[in-house]
């Protein structure tokens, strides 16, 4: 038997070079907090880095790498270290420490390391960082965003998004699914809706060259034609379910709707699955399945920063009047999401639904019940799941009067077989919809809603050759961020939060 001997991680390395041979120690020979906390301690000499949170009584240093929210407590030596060094422990500086871990004697924490060596990587005045070793509200944090990642709520935030980020790629990856990315850059409207941000080169002076009409000539513009920031890779999405069968897109989307709410933004992420040889049935189907995945995914990748973002939730929902309140908490929500089918009605049924709710003949609603063919609001959604169902829910059939131009026109001539998807505490999470693939209902269906033909040739030419039944959906990641991380406002779960007067950083 031939033992396979594996390189050694700390070795020194060598460069060759005709006349010399140097050796050099690796700077970064590190070990990361959260794995640290893994290990056993038992006198195991190692290097941690790190910003500083706390430095208690000139002996106790709370360090932190960003790998989790817990701290490595750092137990400095009194008289080992000269004053000037400790001095400049501060408040979010950057340290390299080097020490043996040791069993902790106090409470709170599994181990401590004894530093051996000490060194500042980077200094941080204390009195002029903004972020103290203390509660701040989140409105404040909005206005630090380039450091509010120090703190531990987004800390926990930002690790979960991550893990959600790779589930969806791991859920269409073990699909077969193919990964497209869709132009940012586009001369479409896939919604419809007109709230685009332009996309030009020319001078806003003024001067931009004009028609006959008073309106810019774009044909001298950079691609010759009017374009703007996407809205949606839907329709390009077609183009590649129709070649490969099953695709999604995961990138960023712009809506300029000045709509300054805690659940709206001008640039968000979106997840559009296009999948050909596919119905509304087996839409709804792969949208529930994809949702349970990507929790349950976050759910035992990241216990550690959801029960943090459970307790945090708890400690506010105590501020709120006790019918504000969740019924589950965070963990407990995940879970019966993860546990349970979800609610499947149509639209119809839903109107019937709210209409005869006391909610409505109370006239609780902002949004009065005014009968079939209305568009539901946010309060409405939420009703259907927080209250009457309690549960996620899908709806479907809704009237083709408030919906897209490309949704598949069912046979009672007045819905499409469009569905949305309702979460607790959010609303709308998912909508989507089988395709109209019959180039005659959709050509009739864009003169109708006033979309030229000329301008989507491309798109018709899908149905010209080879047209399937197919179907896809939309997920606005954000949404789904809040939803698992119990955030309430949407600017809290996007780095750099794109809204009306707000592009700071």
């Amino acid at each position: 038997m031939v033992t396979k001997m594996l390189p050694d991680p700390l070795a020194d390395f060598t460069t060759h070079s005709p006349s010399v041979s140097l050796r050099f120690i690796m700077f970064n020979q590190r070990i990361k907090v959260s794995e640290l906390l893994k290990l056993d301690p038992n006198g195991q000499s190692v290097t941690v880095m790190g910003w500083v949170r706390t430095f208690r009584n000139n002996q106790f240093i709370a360090l932190n790498d960003g790998s989790t929210n817990t701290n490595i407590q750092v137990v400095v030596e009194l008289g080992k270290f000269d004053d000037a060094l400790l001095k400049r422990i501060t408040t979010s500086a950057s340290l390299k420490v080097t020490g043996v871990i040791e069993p902790s004697l106090g409470k709170g924490q599994k181990m401590d390391l004894k530093a051996t060596a000490i060194e500042i990587l980077g200094d941080s005045d204390a009195e002029k960082y903004p972020l103290q070793p203390k509660k701040h509200s989140l409105e404040f944090l909005r206005e630090k965003a380039h450091l509010r990642f120090r703190t531990n709520t987004f800390g926990a935030v930002f690790r979960v998004r991550h893990a959600l980020a790779f589930a969806v790629h791991k859920f269409f990856n073990e699909k077969g699914f193919v990964y497209m990315h869709t132009p940012i850059i586009t001369a479409s409207d896939a919604e419809g809706a007109g709230e685009m941000f332009r996309v030009t080169t020319l001078p806003m002076d003024g001067t931009a060259p004009k028609n006959e009409d008073g309106s810019i000539n774009h044909k001298e513009d950079f691609f010759g034609r009017s374009t703007n920031l996407t809205v949606s890779g839907q329709l390009e999405g077609e183009l590649g379910a129709t070649a490969f069968g099953e695709i999604y897109t995961f990138g960023p989307t712009f809506r300029a709707e000045n709509s300054n709410t805690a659940r709206h933004l001008a640039e968000f992420w979106m997840i559009e699955p296009e999948m050909a040889f596919c119905d509304l049935e087996d839409n709804m189907n792969l949208a529930e399945e994809f949702i349970q995945y990507i929790i349950r995914y976050a759910m035992e990748n990241n216990r550690e920063d959801l029960e943090f973002l459970a307790t945090r939730l708890e400690e506010e929902e105590k501020q709120l009047p006790q019918d504000k309140r969740s019924e589950l908490g965070l963990i407990e929500k995940l879970e019966f999401v993860l546990n349970n089918q979800f609610e499947r009605i149509t639209y119809t049924e839903a109107i019937d639904i709210l209409r005869e709710s006391n909610h409505n003949k109370k006239k609780k609603f902002q949004y009065e019940i005014t009968g079939w063919g209305m568009d539901l609001q946010s309060e409405h959604e939420r009703y259907l799941v927080e209250k009457h169902f309690k549960k996620p829910v899908i709806l479907s059939n809704y009237p083709a009067a408030i919906k897209a131009f490309y949704m598949r026109q069912n046979e009672d001539g007045k819905t499409v077989a469009a569905m949305d998807i309702l979460a607790p505490g959010i609303g709308e999470i998912v909508g989507g919809s089988q395709r109209e693939e019959r180039l005659d209902r959709l050509t009739a269906r864009m003169k109708e809603m006033q979309i030229p033909e000329e301008e989507l040739w491309w798109y018709l030419d899908t149905r010209r050759f080879g047209t399937v039944p197919h179907a896809g959906f939309g997920l606005g990641f954000e949404r789904m961020v809040q939803f698992v991380t119990g955030m309430s406002n949407i600017r809290d779960v996007i780095a750099f939060p794109r809204t009306p007067g707000s592009a700071e950083f």
